[in-house]
């Protein structure tokens, strides 16, 4: 059974390429969300432009009590809320760490792997910019990748990383 009486992160989707103004909409209902978003480059004919891009499209996170979640139905651009056996799906806070670290260490070299996991080992970045990530490795792939899954958000993200980074670990709930 769900703990209602606490904040939880949940998932919420929006409108087509409405995720920024939607983000703005919850924060100034004095609501906590998160907006994971990267940096890509754009070219044009006559010139190249960073842009800040969702790094899930028409997806955010919201910190919320559950008894309330309805009342996200009410701001502008929000489609629905993800769902799991008809109760809102409830993401970890160290998943929204994660991606979190796993953002802010994009800007960075990629780091280079020399040790291979298993399928099913839960790994623990113990040093370098993805510091702190837990996860479990779904696949293992030549050139020493190493593709890690986010358990509640059903996402993978395919990390580089050096075997003196990891450490094999127990994810705790």
């Amino acid at each position: 059974m769900l703990e209602v009486k606490k904040e939880s992160w949940i998932v919420v989707k929006t409108n087509s390429r409405a995720e920024k103004k939607v983000h703005e909409r919850i924060v100034a209902q004095g609501i906590q969300s998160y907006l994971p978003m990267q940096t890509t480059v754009t070219q044009w004919s006559d010139r190249k432009k960073k842009i800040a891009t969702p790094l899930i499209p028409s997806t955010l996170f919201v910190k919320m009590n559950l008894l309330n979640y309805a009342y996200l139905y009410q701001t502008k651009g929000v489609s629905s809320i993800l769902k799991h056996l008809g109760k809102p799906a409830i993401v970890k806070d160290y998943e929204i760490e994660n991606l979190r670290l796993f953002l802010s260490g994009m800007e960075g070299e990629p780091l280079s792997v020399s040790h291979k996991f298993q399928k099913g080992d839960n790994v623990d970045v113990i040093s370098g910019p993805f510091k702190g990530i837990k996860a479990t490795v779904i696949k293992t792939r030549k050139g020493n990748k190493t593709i890690i899954n986010l358990e509640s958000l059903n996402s993978s993200f395919e990390l580089e990383i050096s075997k003196n980074c990891l450490a094999v670990a127990k994810i705790d709930d």
